[in-house]
């Protein structure tokens, strides 16, 4: 019998899950949206292996996944570190190159220009929101496809790594989700602490300040069927008063030698089909 190499192994099982089709597609269902979720890919151009790793995804969901309706981006897109936007661009027309339409929030890097002359939020939007036929309003924007909405929601506060809800962020969300669409809200920072953090500072740091408010204000909508976050890069999928609330493995964190981790989503009206998936 050949032998087969451990990467080589890894690599084939990957690549057979990424391409298997999600439990409502056993029926051939064709799902109102299909997308892919990839954060903290943290892009710097001081570590070319993450460079590389963005370059490797757009070709592997590019070859593989074909009926995307977009890929969208949840934060710490690129570490935002260098004089002016060259990161930014470089991020930009790396996935520019992707064959589907992009949507993107900021995480706490894009919101923490360092140093001073890096990008900050007017400058994020007219890279990655203007243009998109989105819905702005403020930091946050609203894209509507096949009667499903998606909302992007700034959680970040300039200059932090904690994040919170403005009260217009809230505003915006609840007029978009009083349409009664299904619904999923993408942003950065996690609405819970899912993975059991016991300092204050660790939690204060990574749960949405102002959950709290947030859940009483926007979980009660039976519509919002589900959200996906990032920051802390641990994976978790858990229900939050009837909302499936995801959270996506950061994608600089890979499983294994080129093995980078993304979210396939699908919606069915009311119901969300995910797995989490592997660039090889």
């Amino acid at each position: 019998m050949q032998n087969i190499s451990r990467r080589t192994f890894l690599k084939s099982a990957a690549l057979s899950a990424a391409t298997l089709p999600l439990m409502a597609n056993t029926q051939d269902k064709k799902p109102q949206l299909k997308f892919i979720h990839i954060t903290d890919s943290h892009m710097d151009l001081s570590d070319s292996d993450s460079v590389d790793a963005m370059k490797l995804m757009v070709e592997f969901v590019n070859n593989n996944h074909k009926d995307l309706d977009f890929v969208c981006f949840g934060g710490d897109n690129f570490n935002n570190n260098v004089k002016g936007d060259k990161d930014a661009r470089i991020f930009k027309e790396i996935t520019d190159k992707l064959h589907c339409p992009t949507l993107h929030v900021r995480g706490n890097k894009e919101a923490h220009p360092n140093p001073n002359d890096a990008i900050h939020l007017a400058e994020f939007q007219k890279l990655f929101v203007e243009g998109k036929g989105l819905r702005v309003e403020g930091k946050d924007w609203a894209f509507e496809k096949n009667g499903a909405l998606f909302l992007g929601l700034d959680s970040c506060i300039e200059g932090q790594n904690n994040g919170r809800y403005t009260d217009e962020t809230i505003a915006f969300a609840k007029k978009m989700l009083s349409q009664g669409k299904p619904t999923i809200i993408l942003n950065h920072h996690p609405y819970t602490n899912y993975w059991g953090g016991t300092e204050a500072k660790d939690i204060h740091k990574y749960v949405l300040n102002n959950t709290d408010k947030v859940q009483a204000e926007l979980f009660g909508y039976k519509n919002l069927v589900a959200t996906l976050s990032g920051h802390k890069h641990i994976d978790s999928v858990t229900d939050v008063k009837g909302v499936k609330t995801i959270v996506t493995r950061g994608f600089i964190r890979p499983k294994d030698l080129d093995m980078y981790p993304m979210r396939l989503v699908e919606l069915h009206k009311n119901q969300i089909d995910e797995q989490l998936i592997y660039t090889s």
